[in-house]
Formats: structure tokens, sequence, C-alpha cells
């Protein structure tokens, strides 16, 4: 059954879909899709070509847009858009530490789990658009991991699009893991540095913290276990355009007094548990690594091993020294499975997708190379999250692709910028910049 109701300027209808679980063989398990269609209330009885958002992630359900917001109202002045959920996010078969177990043990959740990549998605959308479209073609927009699952569907059904955009979202087609790591640690310290040009005073409150923390056992009020290392990965926020100012926020305000001397303050607490836990997306820290597994080596922690290369983001090191803490950024550890109680009852399963040798091919170049479908891309110049010269370097090899390279927005531009974001790249693919 179909919903439709209204929202300032907007008609949305709720879409349900059934798929099968592993596309390879249609006729077993199947699972349940969410989608929400919008289009602008003028344009409701009117034939609109459509476009598909595919939300980064892994493991964020689509922005549940209050109106016309961000780049929305660009889109719905020439489309109806559908807002996927996409496969394990929001209403869509979510996967969580409640649900997995349903699948049984450890191994069986980690099985379940590998049908819950770009690959998988894509073929979602291919299922799902006969429906949506009667078969006609549409326009994908991917932001960040959703540019993955945009170049995955531009090498495996290109046949379903009559235009690609992608915001800060081309991968490297070949890279393991490690060498994305290897390149995003250099990265986060540049965005660190920054930070502490622009608020030199946070130095001295970051150490402060990390102090406390190295000489404190700390529990949230929602039983995160906040330790130095945990602390350190609030850098996550510096990839974003507002990252700096938030967490300098943040860190002012973290300690009070009280009788029994000072210590971190309710607010701060209730601040920091709210942007580690995984409880909202524990789909992202749980496939994290493997969307980039694609030979027989196992992702193995790829970016826990690869932190042992740059001793600078000890923080006990550092602290036995003068030198300001480092934070990181957009990176999985195992110890996330045991701080986080949205991720405890996973460890077991995380281990399994850890070490698994058989992911498949996500990308085809030699299709890449001879693609004939309008693609443009926004690379951000020094983007946080996906290391620009890999996504030039992908840039490359897709025949007619058009970028954008741009400073004047971080990762998360599409939000920032909104219209104007999207309509220069929808200029793009029409040659008309």
């Amino acid at each position: 059954m179909t919903v439709s109701y209204r929202q300032p300027g907007v008609v949305l209808t709720d879409r349900h879909f059934t798929v099968p679980l592993d596309h390879d063989a249609p006729t077993g398990e199947t699972i349940e899709l969410y989608a929400r269609e919008v289009v602008a209330s003028d344009k409701a009885h009117q034939d609109q070509p459509w476009l598909v958002y595919l939300q980064g992630g892994p493991g964020f359900g689509a922005n549940r847009f209050v109106g016309k917001g961000a780049w929305l109202g660009r889109a719905l002045k020439e489309y109806r858009v559908l807002l996927l959920d996409q496969r394990g996010t929001g209403h869509s078969a979510p996967a969580n530490r409640q649900t997995l177990p349903l699948r049984g043990t450890p191994a069986e959740q980690a099985a379940y789990l590998t049908h819950f990549r770009a690959d998988s998605i894509v073929r979602d959308c291919e299922a799902i658009r006969r429906e949506v479209t009667g078969g006609a073609p549409w326009t994908v927009l991917g932001q960040s991991f959703g540019g993955f699952c945009t170049v995955n569907y531009l090498s495996t059904a290109p046949e379903g699009l009559t235009a690609a955009v992608v915001t800060g979202g081309l991968p490297s087609l070949d890279a393991h893991a490690d060498d994305v790591y290897r390149a995003a640690y250099p990265r986060i310290e540049r965005k660190v540095a920054a930070h502490y040009a622009r608020y030199p005073q946070d130095v001295e409150r970051a150490r402060r913290i990390a102090d406390h923390l190295l000489a404190s056992d700390v529990v949230l009020p929602n039983g995160y276990r906040l330790t130095a290392e945990a602390f350190q990965s609030l850098g996550i926020l510096l990839g974003g355009s507002e990252g700096s100012h938030r967490l300098h926020y943040l860190l002012e305000d973290a300690f009070v007094r009280t009788p029994q001397g000072s210590a971190l303050s309710d607010a701060f607490q209730e601040e920091v548990q709210g942007l580690l836990s995984y409880a909202s997306h524990p789909l992202y820290a749980l496939v994290h690594e493997a969307i980039y597994g694609q030979d027989p080596r196992p992702t193995d922690w790829s970016a826990e091993r690869v932190r042992a290369e740059f001793p600078q983001f000890d923080a006990a090191k550092t602290l036995a020294g003068d030198a300001p803490l480092l934070f990181t950024g957009e990176t999985i550890h195992p110890w996330m499975f045991d701080c986080d109680p949205a991720l405890r009852p996973l460890r077991e399963t995380a281990e399994l997708l850890a070490a698994r040798t058989d992911w498949k091919p996500l990308y085809d170049p030699a299709r890449l190379a001879a693609n004939e479908v309008p693609v443009a891309a926004a690379v951000y110049h020094d983007d946080m999250y996906v290391d620009t010269a890999h996504s030039l370097a992908t840039a490359r090899t897709i025949r007619g692709l058009r970028t954008w390279v741009t400073d004047e927005f971080e990762h998360d531009g599409v939000r920032a910028g909104g219209p104007r974001v999207l309509d220069r790249l929808l200029a793009l693919t029409r040659d008309e910049a």
C-alpha cells in the first residue's frame, strides 16, 4: 500500500519494494526495501524524469528532508526524486544488534552482510527502477559512498542511467583498504593542523581531556566506554564544512568543577556519546572496510594496522612529550566493538567480515573506459574522507566524466552548497558549463 502526504511545497509518497537478498538467487530469500518519493506540489500530476538518490555511508538511510531542503529543491525543479533507504538502513531491512541475531550465529550474520555492499545496492536499484519508471532509465545522484555505488552502476548496469552525478565519492578502482588508509592518515593530520591553527587554544584542551581519559575509566551515560582513542575519533567531524567549529565548541565545555574536583561535564558527555555511538548506523562500522574488499587479501582491520605506521597518532606517546594531540577521522577499529554498547554484541561478526577473502570485484575498468552515460563529479580539493588523488585517477578512467575540483566545500558540499552544487553538476552532464 502506498501512502501520500504533504509537506511545504512537496508531496511525499511512501514506497515499498520486495527484492532478493541475493540477486544471484532470485527465487530465494527476499528482503523489503523502503524509499520515499518526492515531487514538487505544483508538479504532482505531471510526468517528470526520475532521479534516485544514493546516500553516503555505508549504513545511513536517505535524508529525512522537510520540504525542499539542501539540494532537493533544485532537483525537484525537473525531477521526481526517489530517496532510497539502502538495504540494511532506515526502513530497508535494518541490520543492527537487535535484528542480526535473527540470522543465527555470527558466521551466519557475517554471510548475510556480504550482500550489503555497493553491488547489491545497485542491483536493488535496477530491480525497483522497472516498477518505479516503467523501465525508463533514470538519473542517479550519489553522495560519498553513494558515489561508490554510482561507479558500480556505471560498471554493471549503465543502461539504467540517463546521467550520473557524484559528489565527493569517486573511489579508487583497485586500491586495497591498506592503500586507502595510508593515504588517509596524512590527510587527517593536515585537517587537525588546520583546526589547531584556527583554534590554538584547543591544543591544551585536547591534551587535557586525553590525559584525563588515560588516567580514568570513564563510562558515558549510554554505557559507551570513553577511552583516549575513542576521544581522538571525534576528529571525524573535521571532514565537514562546520566540523572544526563544532569540535571547538565541544572542547571548550569539557570540564566543570565539582566537590570531588574537576570532572567531564554532563553536557560534554551527552554530546560525545551522540557523536560516537553507532546505534543509529551500526552497518557503517560492520562493513566500512568491506566496501574496499575486491581481492583475495582480507581487510583485516586495515585502519588499525595502518595506524601503527603513523606513531604520531598514539595518544600516550604524544602526552609523554609536548606535541599536539592528533585526532583521527573516518576509520573503524576493533576497540570500537568493545567501547560501544550498540556494537559489542556484533564483535565476532565484525571479526569474521574482517577475515573474509572472497570479496568480488566492484568495478569494471574496461566498461568504464567505454562509458556513454553523461557523468559529472564534484571532487573536493582536500577531502578528508575520500582521497582526492584516488578520485582524480578514477575520473581519468571513466570515459566522458567531467570533474569539478573545488576547495569551496568540504565533503558535505552537496548539503552545504545545496542547489548550487547540484546545478553545477547537472550542467556538466549536459555540456552547459
